[in-house]
């Protein structure tokens, strides 16, 4: 059996949902596809998709090896672009981590361009503000916003975010309006639950060129970026967000600044990946985008 070619039959069925659709891709017979898909479930010793009349699915197993799939034929595909990438646009897909506001906001409202400008790259996008291990999970790149502490990554810093203090209306009329760092005493913020750190972060402000931390009380503790804003809007506390993102929700009155004296410092902005691996071209040119962006103010 050829087991690239194999796994490139796999992964274009599991991919489309269906035999027809990728022997239709494949410009290859239904039935070969068919053949080669049996013939690689009987190599391996278990079933790889769910049949029916309507669609085709991914069992557990199947699930697992077409992560494998896509993985070696990414490297395949980069071995043969080291000789073939001057003649050809880069090709293959290109699997990325970014935290979840900024890609709902500035990274997918942008992605048509790229694709306009690299029709044969695909994207694999994850958006969480989870911390993934790019290695072990088989990411080719990630943007961190924040202090970077992983060495074994290369970074390339790509801008910062300035963070302000924000408040809905509707807390600073229960609670009033603090006016210096003494006042939080008597305030609420909404916590934000660190994966990496295993803990909330603590409340920042700049004091005399330094960073220093303030314990704050919390009614509620959240890991994502999104229920973060939210439950500021509900009234829950006050909260430190990037200016950008909120630029809206402060001048329609819906969020409102507070101690505008006593910001966290900006956040550094970074696009990071393995340190142990050639960079593809398909990886280089969206990281080049990611930049691009950034430079000219995306966020």
């Amino acid at each position: 059996m050829d087991i690239a070619r194999a796994m490139g039959v796999f992964s274009q069925v599991a991919t489309l949902g269906s035999f027809s659709k990728a022997a239709e891709r494949l410009s290859l017979p239904a039935a070969t596809v068919t053949h080669i898909v049996q013939e690689l479930e009987r190599e391996l010793g278990t079933r790889l998709l769910h049949r029916t009349t309507r669609k085709v699915t991914l069992t557990d197993d199947g699930t697992l090896y077409l992560e494998r799939c896509l993985r070696l034929l990414a490297d395949i595909e980069d071995a043969q672009a080291l000789f073939t990438g001057s003649r050809t646009k880069p090709r293959g897909v290109v699997r990325v981590d970014l935290p979840e506001r900024l890609a709902r906001l500035s990274i997918i409202p942008a992605l048509p361009g790229f694709f306009a400008q690299y029709p044969d790259i695909q994207v694999r996008l994850a958006a969480s503000d989870r911390f993934v291990d790019l290695v072990g999970e088989g990411v080719d790149c990630a943007v961190r916003v924040g202090p970077l502490a992983d060495s074994s990554l290369i970074a390339r810093r790509i801008g910062d975010m300035e963070q302000v203090n924000v408040a809905a209306p509707a807390y600073l009329a229960r609670y009033g309006t603090p006016q210096t760092l003494a006042d939080l005493a008597h305030h609420l913020a909404v916590s934000f639950f660190s994966s990496r750190a295993g803990r909330d972060l603590a409340w920042e402000y700049v004091e005399r060129g330094e960073t220093r931390r303030l314990k704050m009380r919390s009614l509620i503790s959240v890991s994502s970026s999104d229920a973060y804003l939210a439950a500021c809007l509900a009234g829950l506390g006050l909260v430190q967000v990037p200016r950008h993102g909120v630029d809206q929700l402060l001048a329609q009155g819906e969020l409102v600044e507070v101690l505008p004296a006593y910001r966290a410092a900006p956040l550094p902005v970074s696009v990071v990946y393995a340190r142990n691996r050639q960079l593809s071209a398909r990886v280089r040119v969206f990281v080049d985008w990611l930049c691009e962006r950034a430079l000219a103010g995306a966020w």
